[in-house]
């Protein structure tokens, strides 16, 4: 007899364990546009509800709780030797988490909560799904994952793959598993949870909407949360690059210090009017500079930030790299070097990078200087 999870285990064993799980549903496929990108960094680790994908149907009974799936999870990182580790989930994933924080703060390095709730909405229209289908089967889960598109997604949006798996899903499993949201509310438990939480809301989602979301984050001391434009109740099925920026940050740590460097160097001007021009297509690239750049070039104090200016100024005038130097001009007054120092700092280029690209170099840096001295810009 099978007693675990069905799982699927990515990236190096030693690295930091992170574990993915899924909504009402849906398979672990959930996680696959961002989950081998997080393996990079963790050993991820996601799982799929009793009943759905390869899990066993009867890991779950009716009248099961949030707290059995929790415990599942549980004997599931226990079998892998995953004495503490990070987790995100997605609705009923979500809640699992939720409980796991609340019941077992001690196996729960970090959460993250997305498009999920403290409370599904009450116990009746849970109740009523059941019903529905432990009556009808196979046709009722065919019924339910009809209308999955308008509860999942936005519209024009779909992914076979998980519509398949809902209409797959053991009927039974399934419906103990609405037993399990029809019973869950942990609103009055918040308050005692300690690990860092992150959540993470999709602006369009029907199912559980950002409000939701701000109810967590009001309550959790120190929760943040990230609502997302353009993804509604599987934002990590369809803005996975949104997603992954927002859980590579909360987990990683390396691009909220880089976040926390590039303001200080740049500004929160200049930062805040790139974070605003963000969207799903450039959401990699940003974090990528976040991560590298400013998580881990230019929090190196091998060089101290007036050096790195220097440095920085001498590369962008090389390769003329014009709106990019007048930038770093600034931030190379942020770091304290003098008009006179950029201006040497300029003129050794000219020997080793070419008079003509000095000379549109010192044309910039001048118009920078004049702004600052007249308290332009």
């Amino acid at each position: 007899m099978t007693t675990l999870l069905n799982h699927l285990a990515e990236g190096s064993a030693s690295a930091p364990p992170l574990l993915l799980g899924p909504s009402l549903g849906t398979s672990y496929a959930l996680w696959d546009a961002v989950a081998p990108e997080l393996s990079v960094a963790h050993r991820v680790v996601r799982w799929d509800l009793p009943g759905h994908g390869g899990s066993a149907a009867d890991l779950v009974a009716p009248g099961a709780t949030v707290g059995d799936l929790a415990n599942l999870v549980l004997a599931l990182a226990d079998s892998l030797g995953l004495e503490r580790f990070a987790y995100a989930g997605v609705s009923l994933g979500g809640a699992v988490g939720l409980h796991l924080a609340v019941h077992h703060p001690e196996r729960v390095a970090s959460l993250a909560v997305l498009c999920s709730s403290a409370h599904f909405g009450g116990a009746k229209p849970w109740q009523e799904r059941a019903a529905r289908v432990r009556a009808k089967g196979a046709e009722g889960l065919a019924e339910l994952a009809g209308s999955a598109d308008a509860r999942w997604f936005t519209p024009g949006f779909t992914l076979p793959r998980l519509v398949r798996d809902h209409r797959d899903a053991d009927p039974g499993a399934y419906a103990a598993c609405c037993d399990a949201l029809a019973a869950f509310d942990l609103r009055d438990r918040l308050g005692g949870i300690r690990v860092p939480t992150l959540l993470v809301a999709g602006r369009e989602d029907p199912a559980t909407p950002p409000a939701q979301l701000r109810e967590i984050a009001d309550a959790v001391p120190g929760a943040t949360l990230t609502e997302l434009p353009g993804a509604s109740h599987l934002a990590p099925a369809e803005r996975p690059e949104a997603v992954l920026t927002v859980l590579r940050a909360h987990f990683d740590g390396g691009a909220g210090r880089g976040m926390a460097v590039r303001r200080e160097v740049l500004g929160d001007a200049h930062v805040d009017r790139a974070q605003s021009r963000q969207s799903p297509f450039t959401a990699r690239f940003q974090d990528f500079i976040s991560r590298y750049a400013w998580g881990e070039i230019w929090t190196d104090e091998t060089l101290s930030r007036r050096e790195r200016s220097m440095v920085t100024l001498t590369a962008l005038t090389a390769h003329g790299h014009y709106e990019e130097l007048a930038m770093h001009v600034r931030a190379a007054r942020r770091n304290g070097l003098t008009a006179d120092e950029i201006g040497a700092v300029l003129l050794q280029t000219a020997v080793y990078c070419g008079v003509p690209a000095a000379n549109s170099a010192f044309a910039t840096a001048q118009r920078v200087l004049a702004e600052e001295d007249t308290g332009a810009g």
